[in-house]
């Protein structure tokens, strides 16, 4: 009874993982500045929100990827709801080419995100910069962006194993 209890708890947990990852990821907003690593950023969250909602789209909610935008700006203090509207233009973009692939590929998916990163920083840049009026840095959004776009491979590995793996508890 002991064992069914833990295996009952681990499927749970494993099965709610990719949330806790997304609002950890949220609340702990690291910055390489600290290791003096000049022009050196990645968008981890962007990583995570296309995975899972290409791959896994139940393992993720959209209120859930909505409320984990507001706390990201909170966190890093731009104006509400403008990390929200980008993750949702990643879940649109996601929902759009999940719905039009016939069969995944990987070299496919790797480049539609490169288009949508460059999509969600301009429209972000563009509201920061137009609407706000705050100053914007460019050269950190195209770094942000190359960086993001050559992490997704390794980050791709590293959360298709864990999505095996959850499928394989959830199976037993």
């Amino acid at each position: 009874m002991s064992s069914l209890n833990k295996s009952t708890f681990l499927k749970a947990f494993l099965s709610y993982l990719p949330l806790v990852i997304l609002f950890v990821s949220v609340f702990n907003e690291f910055d390489f500045n600290y290791l003096k690593i000049e022009n050196f950023s990645f968008n981890f969250v962007y990583i995570l929100i296309f995975y899972w909602t290409l791959r896994n789209p139940d393992s993720l909610g959209y209120f859930s990827i909505f409320l984990a935008g507001i706390i990201n700006d909170v966190v890093i203090g731009i104006p509400l709801g403008i990390s929200s509207l980008c993750y949702l233009i990643l879940c649109a973009v996601t929902a759009y080419i999940r719905n039009i692939t016939l069969s995944p590929n990987f070299v496919k998916d790797w480049f539609s995100f490169l288009f949508t990163i460059v999509l969600i920083n301009s429209i972000q840049v563009i509201i920061l910069d137009l609407i706000f009026l705050l100053e914007i840095n460019y050269m950190n959004y195209v770094v942000n962006s190359g960086f993001t776009f050559l992490f997704y491979p390794l980050f791709f590995v590293i959360f298709n194993s864990l999505s095996q793996t959850i499928s394989q508890k959830k199976n037993d």
